[in-house]
């Protein structure tokens, strides 16, 4: 028996034989073609044009985050760059196989050096690029096996297109050698609620049939299990089943403290599943969906249906809604067509919104129009704030607009460590943990190389959270935690000991974090919080903040 470690996704534990993900496909021979350049171009567009397709399919099927990703995906396939690359090869009298390997890997190494959000779209660019090469070729396209029972899942990691149809009677567990617990295999685990535990030093050496226990709560992969352990471990996932399937409560402590369980939203059609899984309110709306697949600013009219969709899924509810967070990840033409060298340092968030301020005016117009003809209690953020100036323009703009409720998210360290004034003027805030950890640990949260540092238990971003609370209980602010820090169920319980007031989450995860929050009261929480406070690193703060959570059960 042998235990690997990486970063646990979510409570879930599982067990079952190992199987790998297949070798990527070899790459194409640079031999001259034998067929003329206009038959190997149709062969290259046929197979491009079915493979987008069968990535659109495959998104209209899963829904959620992942159709976006898919979708995205497609668009990347017949980009029209990429064709004229492929046709310059062809023309050169290559075949379409080779053609489609040398043009995507040159425009995956164009996205690599961008960084940022294309820089992880150049991963997404070889999924698409051994799907395209697979058809060319007449072999099955690259991805999940399937060895006819249910298995755990071991790869390097997952392709969107491959996490998007996971099988859930099949796949049992997620095991991935690299990724973070921001990374899109962590993201789609905890949407689909499969236990996982990613960045898992060792699992390459993980061997088909072998029987492993993957337990997320610990960041564990157990090899070789005794008998005992496979009991224990299938003991406890009967009790997770169990813990789910209860009556819905709201979220609290075991004294009776109240914690709110929100959920995090990108869509209006979204609200249905939340309010079932038990979400007491939105604590992070997306608004970019409606501005990311046009090609100018949505109308007033449009956007005030959007919003009132969402507002009257909520009545008498908190509704948490983010004004465009465009720029940096989300390029918009009619926002900022600028090129920035380093975008997630550049003109993003409100600051891409002051240089269009026509487009928060007219949202903050809609977020108006549709908080009057509902009956939900509309709270108003703007996103990636870094300054009290800011935050004053802010406030003033949106109250301004009538909104009664506006305040900031935090993102930014100068936020974390001004908040003290910060929320002396914005009425409440928001802490987005991916991005904060990213901006603290000067780590790309997209790129897998540092995926490493991109851990919200590092004690430097804990103390930042710590700071941003205690700026909220000077000013009598509330302060909640909408980044993917709240799914992690035991950090879930440190939040709340720093005086985090509101949890936001993916809806799948708020059964996991009710449970947890039920089993410390707040004395246990504030303990736990300030053995991870501490600590030296994220790895000796999660393990601290585990010893202090055995302690108090």
């Amino acid at each position: 028996m042998a235990q690997l470690r990486g970063v646990g996704i979510g409570l879930g534990v599982a067990q079952g034989p190992v199987a790998r993900m297949a070798e990527p496909l070899p790459a194409p021979s640079d031999a001259a073609s034998t067929l003329t350049p206009e038959e190997e171009l149709a062969r290259v567009r046929e197979a491009v044009a079915a493979v987008a397709r069968e990535l659109e399919e495959r998104g209209s099927r899963a829904g959620g985050m992942a159709r976006e990703v898919l979708e995205a995906q497609a668009m990347m396939a017949e980009d029209p760059t990429l064709d004229a690359e492929v046709q310059t090869r062809v023309n050169a009298g290559k075949t379409a196989e080779f053609a489609v390997h040398d043009a995507f890997a040159s425009f995956r190494d164009t996205l690599a050096a961008m960084g940022g959000y294309l820089g992880e779209r150049a991963a997404d660019l070889d999924d698409v690029a051994q799907r395209v090469i697979a058809r060319l070729r007449g072999l099955p396209a690259p991805g999940v096996p399937d060895p006819g029972h249910p298995f755990v899942l071991v790869a390097k990691d997952l392709a969107p297109a491959d996490t998007a149809l996971l099988d859930l009677d099949k796949v049992l567990a997620l095991v991935t050698t690299e990724g973070g617990p921001t990374s899109h295999t962590a993201i789609l685990a905890r949407e689909k609620s499969i236990p996982a535990v990613v960045g898992v030093a060792g699992a390459e050496d993980l061997v088909d049939g072998d029987t492993v226990i993957v337990d997320a709560a610990k960041g564990v992969v157990t090899t070789d299990p005794t008998p005992d352990e496979l009991a224990q471990a299938q003991h406890r996932a009967d009790a997770r089943a169990a813990a789910a399937s209860a009556p819905v409560t709201p979220g609290a402590l075991k004294d009776g403290t109240r914690v709110p369980l929100l959920a995090n939203l990108g869509k209006p059609s979204g609200a249905a599943e939340a309010v079932e899984l038990g979400a007491e309110g939105v604590g992070l709306f997306r608004t970019e969906f409606l501005f990311l697949s046009a090609t100018q600013a949505p109308t007033v009219e449009e956007q005030t249906k959007a919003y009132t969709e969402l507002l009257q899924a909520f009545p008498g509810k908190k509704v948490v809604v983010r004004t465009l967070d465009a720029g940096a990840d989300k390029p918009l033409a009619f926002l900022n067509d600028a090129h920035e060298d380093n975008p997630a340092l550049g003109l993003r968030g409100l600051r891409a919104l002051r240089a269009s301020e026509d487009i928060l005016r007219e949202q903050l117009t809609a977020l108006a129009n549709a908080d009057a003809a509902t009956e939900a209690d509309l709270w108003v953020m703007a996103p990636m704030v870094s300054t009290v100036e800011e935050t004053r323009y802010f406030v003033t703009l949106a109250k301004e607009y009538g909104i009664k409720t506006a305040g900031v998210m935090v993102e930014v360290p100068s936020a974390a460590l001004m908040a003290d004034r910060v929320l002396e003027i914005a009425d409440f805030a928001s802490i987005g943990t991916n991005d904060l950890t990213q901006y603290t640990m000067a780590a790309d949260r997209l790129l897998g190389s540092v995926a490493s540092f991109q851990d919200p238990w590092h004690p430097a971003v804990l103390r930042l959270i710590k700071a941003t609370t205690d700026g909220g209980k000077a000013n009598g602010k509330p302060v909640g935690i909408c980044g993917e820090a709240a799914a992690d169920p035991l950090l879930a319980v440190a939040l709340v000991g720093m005086g985090a007031t509101t949890l936001s989450m993916a809806p799948t995860a708020l059964a996991d974090v009710r449970a947890s929050l039920l089993q410390y009261d707040l004395a246990d929480a504030q303990r736990i919080a300030q053995a991870a406070l501490a600590a030296d690193d994220a790895a000796s703060a999660r393990a601290a903040a585990q010893a202090a959570a055995q302690h108090a059960a």
